[in-house]
C-alpha cells in the first residue's frame, strides 16, 4: 500500500473545521496562545460536521431495538443506517458483518473471543497493544520486528510455512503504525496469508483517518477501527469482515439483543437462541450516538475527497521531516527508512533531552501537545531506541531528570483538521528549545515532567 502519487499533485486545501480549533491556553511565561493539538494518534478531534449531526439529532434520541414509539423507530433506523454507511466506507462484501464496539482493542478482543477451536495467531512484535495482547488465550506466534516492508512479507511467509496446515490460524497487522506512521504492505500480507490457509485482521485505527481502507481492495477478512481517531466521540468503534466465525462463537456478552428467543427448561435453566446478525455481539443498549458519530466522520471524509485529504496531510509530514531534518539533534524513528510512505504520524527523540521534559516544554511555554512514553506499543519503541526493558520507564513516566538522556519517545501526529500554521509553530518551538534550552524550570510529579510553579 502507498500513498496514490495522484493525490501529491494536488492543490492543498484548507483543514477541515474540527472542535476546539479556537480554544486558547495559558502559556506559562504570560499570555495566551491558540492551542495546536498536535496528539491526533491518540485521540483527533471532533469533526465539527459530526458535532453538528449529533446535536441534530439529540433530542429525537430515543431507544434502540426496544419500542413501538416513534423515536424508537427513529433511532433503530439511524442505527442501523449507520451500519450500512460504514460499510460503504470500508468497501465491505455483501456478506460481511459490521458490529459496533467500544474501541480498536475492544473488536479484537471480541474478534479473539470468536477465534475457532486451536487457532494459531500470528502477530509482530510492532503492533500496538490493543492488537498484541488480545490473542493471549490462542496459540500465538510472536514475529520479529521487520526493518523493510518485503522482510515482513517474507517473515510472515516462513512462520505460516511451518504452521499445521489443517487447522485453522490468524494473522494480525497494523495499516499503519501508531508510532513512526509508517503504512505496511497490507496487501502483500494478506495474500501470503491467504496462500497458506491463513485468514488475516487489519487494525486500521491509524490508516481509516489517514487513508481510504477497502476489505475488498486489500483483501483482509476483517478490519478493526475506533470512532475516537476517525473525528468522532463518543467511544464507539468497529468490526467489520467475515460473519462465519462471529456466528459461530458464542456472544461476546451475553443479554438482551443478542438473544432472539430464550424458553425455561423444566429442569429449571434457560435455553438460548442467539442472533447470527451483528446484533449477536452487540448485547445490551447500543451506543446508538456513538454508531451515528462514526457514520457522520466516514460521510465526512468521503464527500472531502481521499486524494485531497492525502495530499494536504503529506504537505504536513513533509513540513515537519523538512523542519526536524535541520536539527542534528533530532533523529526520527523509522522502522522502513526514511522514503517509506506514511502518515501524519512521527515519533522522534532529541538528543540530550528527557522526552517527558521536551513535551512538557512544548506544551507550557508553546501551547502545543504531543505525546511522549512508548505509545502502549512497547515492544516497538524499545527495538527503534534499542533499549533494555529492564531500565526502561512506563508510558510516559520519564525515567531520568529533565535533561539526561531519554529512554521514551516524543510523538507528533495531525489530520484533516490541523492548521498549517500549528505545524509550523511546532517546527519552530523544536528548534528553539534545542537551541536555547527550556525557558522554565520543570520537576517531576506523578511519574510526570510539570512546570516547577
Amino acid at each position: 500500500m502507498s500513498v496514490s502519487t495522484a493525490a501529491a499533485d494536488q492543490t492543498v486545501c484548507a483543514p477541515l473545521p474540527v472542535l476546539g480549533r479556537d480554544v486558547t491556553v495559558p502559556l506559562v511565561t504570560g499570555g495566551e496562545v491558540a492551542y495546536a493539538a498536535l496528539d491526533y494518534a491518540a485521540s483527533a478531534p471532533a469533526l465539527q460536521r459530526v458535532w453538528d449531526d449529533v446535536a441534530a439529532y439529540a433530542p429525537y434520541y430515543g431507544s434502540v431495538h426496544r419500542g413501538a414509539g416513534y423515536l424508537s423507530q427513529l433511532s433503530t433506523d439511524l442505527f442501523e443506517n449507520a451500519r450500512g454507511t460504514v460499510a460503504a466506507f470500508l468497501g465491505c462484501r455483501a456478506d460481511d458483518q459490521v458490529v459496533f464496539t467500544r474501541s480498536t482493542t475492544d473488536s479484537l478482543n471480541l474478534l479473539a473471543r470468536a477465534l475457532p477451536a486451536d487457532c494459531q495467531v500470528f502477530v509482530f512484535e510492532t503492533e500496538h497493544h490493543a492488537s498484541l495482547l488480545p490473542w493471549q488465550d490462542a496459540r500465538v506466534s510472536f514475529l520479529d520486528a521487520p526493518r523493510t516492508p518485503r522482510q515482513a512479507v517474507e517473515t510472515l511467509e516462513r512462520a505460516l510455512a511451518d504452521r499445521d496446515p489443517h487447522g485453522p490460524a490468524l494473522v494480525c497487522v497494523t495499516g499503519a503504525s501508531n508510532v513512526t506512521g509508517e503504512l505496511w504492505p497490507v496487501r502483500e500480507l494478506a495474500a501470503a496469508a491467504h496462500a497458506h490457509g491463513a485468514r488475516i485482521v487489519l487494525d486500521a485505527a491509524q490508516l481509516a483517518p489517514h487513508h481510504p481502507v477497502d476489505l475488498r481492495e486489500l483483501d483482509v477478512d476483517w478490519v478493526a477501527f475506533s470512532g475516537h481517531k476517525l473525528y468522532a466521540p463518543f467511544g464507539s468503534g468497529v468490526l467489520a469482515g467475515r460473519a462465519d466465525w462471529l456466528r459461530a462463537a458464542e456472544p461476546y456478552l451475553a443479554g438482551g439483543g443478542a438473544s432472539r428467543k430464550v424458553t425455561r427448561r423444566t429442569d429449571g435453566g434457560v435455553d438460548v437462541e442467539w442472533h447470527e446478525s451483528a446484533a449477536r455481539h452487540e448485547a445490551g443498549s447500543p451506543n446508538v450516538i456513538g454508531a451515528y458519530s462514526i457514520a457522520s466522520a466516514c460521510k465526512a471524509l468521503t464527500e472531502a475527497g481521499w486524494d485531497t485529504l492525502v495530499a494536504r496531510e503529506q504537505h504536513l509530514v513533509r513540513t515537519v521531516r523538512e523542519g526536524l531534518a535541520e536539527v542534528p539533534e533530532v533523529r526520527i524513528l523509522s522502522l522502513f527508512g526514511d522514503d517509506a510512505p506514511r502518515v501524519g504520524v512521527l515519533s522522534f527523540v532529541v538528543e540530550g533531552w528527557n522526552s517527558s521534559h521536551f513535551a512538557a516544554a512544548l506544551s507550557a511555554e508553546y501551547g502545543i501537545g504531543v505525546r511522549d512514553g512508548l505509545f502502549c506499543a512497547h515492544p516497538l519503541v524499545r527495538t527503534l531506541l534499542g533499549s533494555d526493558p529492564k531500565t526502561q520507564g512506563e508510558c510516559g513516566a520519564p525515567e531520568a531528570a529533565p535533561g539526561e538522556k531519554s529512554l521514551n519517545a516524543i510523538r507528533v501526529s495531525f489530520g484533516a483538521g490541523t492548521p498549517d500554521e500549528h505545524v509550523a509553530r511546532f517546527v519552530t518551538a523544536v528548534k528553539e528549545l534545542v537551541r536555547d534550552g527550556a525557558k522554565w524550570r520543570y520537576r517531576t510529579e506523578d511519574g510526570r515532567c510539570v512546570p516547577a510553579v
